[in-house]
């Protein structure tokens, strides 16, 4: 298409509108889905701008050290809110115009004037992904890595070094976006710049860190991920919820790491298990990445699904699995629409079911959920098998792009 479409600037609205929702839904839903902000986001970046503990830095942390950078830049807008009107709670709309900038400079990115088709319908997906999630898709750090993602997703191509550097750094914000990396080094000619790049932005970044003093917790972040138990929303966790269901197993908040865990017998051996078979599916679906490759497919054609396969493997294998994970299926998604939207509509729309059911979890039926009932143990149910059927889709797709070439 050579002129706008006349659904650009209809889906710009949808795309503002959607987050003026959520923003506006964080503040009145139950089970505090904001909460994470205020509660744990803002300590951390108070504490380090007034001269405290700086979390990656002084003391270990659960994030890589970038992620404290976007809850230092929240206070900008926070202030000003202060200022000019002394708002109160700014520190959380400061973060809701943080993740709405974030969002619309990759929008921009991604729809621009509307010019293509394609570019327009990922952006309906990716405004229709935002409100069936509801407020934890923005009120939760994962929001600032997607534009990142998205932006970084649709430049591997044509910018291949720039998009490695942005996703590489949303690596040090979130591990996640070191999917796309690595389904770039496989699918693409481009992979060596996409990997020279990606390498030296985490030694620039590394080398940054001693000098601020990290020491020895500049990858603390992966031992304190290792050292977790199993959250109730993890994939795995499913049948031990069925057992609290029947009194067999038990719901406890973990005052370490602020999260719901299960408790049964065989839950720490899941738990302890599921790291080693997150490393083992990445490796085999890059492998199956690699045959497809060499078996003649399209390097553009194979991206998408590789990476969509890369990041749902990190989401179904992983003992966490919270609400906002699914965030991290924007970016793969938007890709596979504006390099081929009809074979990406199956797995858009089980992205989107997706959503939907997380947000019926979380936060609408979460307190039942902590009270081991039947239905939303089932909603969840559901979501978890939702989730492996996108995962098996989307090998199928690396697989299809290969025989379609023979």
């Amino acid at each position: 298409m050579t002129r706008s479409a006349p659904a650009a600037p209809l889906v710009w609205a949808l795309f503002t509108v959607a987050h003026l929702l959520v923003a506006v839904l964080g503040w009145v839903l139950p089970s505090q889905p904001m909460g994470d902000v205020v509660l744990v986001y803002l300590p951390w970046s108070s504490s380090a701008l007034g001269g405290g503990a700086i979390v990656g830095i002084t003391e270990p942390w659960v994030y890589p050290q970038l992620a404290l950078v976007p809850m230092l830049l929240a206070h900008l807008p926070a202030a000003l809110l202060e200022a000019a009107v002394g708002a109160q709670g700014a520190y959380l709309i400061g973060w809701a115009v943080l993740v709405t900038v974030c969002d619309l400079i990759a929008f921009a990115v991604l729809v621009g004037r509307g010019r293509s088709r394609a570019r327009v319908l990922a952006g309906g997906f990716w405004a229709a992904a935002i409100a069936l999630l509801g407020p934890v898709g923005m009120y939760r750090i994962d929001a600032v890595v997607v534009p990142l993602a998205v932006v970084g997703g649709l430049w591997l191509a044509r910018r291949p070094v720039v998009a490695a550097v942005l996703l590489t750094a949303g690596a040090w914000i979130k591990i996640w976006p070191g999917a796309l990396v690595l389904a770039a080094i496989v699918a693409l000619g481009t992979r060596m710049r996409v990997a020279l790049a990606a390498v030296a932005t985490t030694v620039f970044l590394l080398l940054a860190l001693l000098l601020a003093g990290a020491g020895g917790y500049a990858f603390g972040f992966l031992g304190e991920q290792t050292g977790r138990g199993l959250q109730i929303e993890a994939v795995a966790a499913t049948p031990f919820l069925w057992m609290a269901a029947t009194g067999t197993a038990s719901i406890s908040y973990s005052y370490d790491i602020l999260t719901f865990q299960v408790a049964a017998p065989g839950v720490e051996l899941t738990a302890a298990l599921l790291t080693p078979l997150m490393v083992l599916m990445v490796a085999a679906v890059s492998s199956v990445g690699v045959w497809s490759i060499r078996a003649g497919a399209a390097g553009q054609r194979l991206l998408p699904p590789l990476a969509l396969a890369l990041v749902t493997a990190l989401i179904v294998t992983n003992k966490v699995g919270s609400p906002q994970f699914q965030t991290w299926l924007i970016a793969p998604i938007v890709l596979w629409i504006v390099c081929d939207r009809a074979r990406a509509l199956t797995p858009a729309l089980l992205a989107l079911a997706l959503c939907a059911l997380t947000f019926a979890i979380y936060p609408v039926l979460y307190d039942a959920l902590l009270h081991a009932q039947p239905l939303p143990i089932l909603v969840l149910t559901v979501r978890n098998v939702v989730l492996l059927i996108l995962f098996i889709h989307s090998i199928r797709a690396i697989v299809h792009a290969a025989a379609d070439r023979r």
